[in-house]
C-alpha cells in the first residue's frame, strides 16, 4: 500500500518553532510527529510513502533518509514553488497508481489507516475523507425570526455539531485527472471541483483520538496527550 504525506507546509501557525525548523519534525513525546505517522503507517502494512517536501525539506530528507530503517522505502516529491494541498499531487501522475492514501503531515491520530483505505476501496468512489465529529457550545440563547422580524424560534444555548476533515483523505488514481500540472490546488476546492464534476466522493467517520497540530496550544495539547493516547496510535511507547 502506498501513502503520500504531505510535509511542505511553511507552519507559519506555530512560529517562531518553524522559523529554523520543519514541523513535521517537532517534537511529539521522544519522535517527531512525522516519524510517528511513519510508523503508524508501517505498523498497518503501508510499504510505499511519497513525502512531498517543500521548506526545510533538506533536514526531513536527512532525517528519513530512503526509509530502509523503518523498513519501508520512502521518496521525495519537492515542490519549487508553492502548489497547494492537492497541486502537489499533480507531480506524482506517473508514480500514483490504483487507490492510495494521502495526509497531512501534522495529524496525530488513532484512525486505522489500513482499514480506511480499505473501506475507501469497496466504495468505489474517487475519493474519501476522514471525518471526526466535533461540536460547539453556543453560550447564548439563539433566536430566530421571520422576514418581519417576528420571533420564530427560541432555543437556549444549543449546541451544534458537525463533521471535520481530519485531514487525511484516500484517493483512486483517476483523481489525478483532476489535479494540473505545475498548477496551486488546495483539497478543498478539489473536492468542489469532483463534485461539479458528478464524482463520487464519501465520508469515512473517525470516533477516535485526532489532533491537527496547526497551532502552539496544539503543540502544548499533542505532548500532554502523547503518554495517554499511544495506544490508540498502533504503535508502542518504546517507539514513540
Amino acid at each position: 500500500m502506498k501513502a503520500v504525506i504531505l510535509a511542505g507546509g511553511l507552519g507559519t501557525r506555530l512560529k517562531p518553532y518553524t522559523t529554523v525548523f520543519p514541523k513535521p519534525l517537532m517534537p511529539i513525546g521522544e519522535s517527531p510527529i512525522l516519524e510517528i505517522i511513519v510508523k503508524q503507517l508501517k505498523a498497518k502494512g503501508f510499504n510505499e510513502i511519497t513525502l512531498a517536501v517543500g521548506h526545510l525539506s533538506e533536514l526531513i530528507m536527512a532525517f528519513f533518509n530512503n526509509g530502509s530503517k523503518y523498513g519501508l522505502k520512502i521518496e521525495y516529491s519537492k515542490e519549487e514553488k508553492k502548489l497547494g494541498t492537492a497541486g502537489g499531487l499533480g507531480l506524482l501522475k506517473n508514480k500514483l497508481v490504483d487507490d492510495f492514501l494521502v495526509m497531512n503531515g501534522d495529524v496525530l491520530t488513532g484512525l486505522d489507516f489500513s482499514e480506511f483505505l480499505e473501506f475507501h476501496k469497496k466504495t468505489g468512489s474517487i475519493a474519501t475523507i476522514a471525518l471526526n465529529r466535533r461540536h460547539v457550545d453556543i453560550d447564548f440563547g439563539v433566536v430566530e425570526l421571520d422576514e418581519n422580524r417576528t420571533l420564530i424560534g427560541y432555543i437556549e444555548k444549543p449546541k451544534i455539531d458537525y463533521l471535520v476533515s481530519m485531514g487525511v483523505y484516500a484517493f483512486n488514481e483517476s483523481i489525478l485527472e483532476y489535479i494540473p500540472s505545475h498548477e496551486y490546488l488546495d483539497i478543498p476546492d478539489l473536492m468542489k471541483r469532483l463534485l461539479s464534476e458528478g464524482e463520487k466522493v464519501n465520508g469515512f467517520i473517525h470516533d477516535g483520538y485526532w489532533l491537527d497540530i496547526g497551532r502552539p496550544d496544539d503543540y502544548i495539547k499533542a505532548n500532554e496527550d502523547i503518554q495517554k493516547i499511544y495506544r490508540q496510535l498502533g504503535v508502542s511507547i518504546d517507539e514513540t
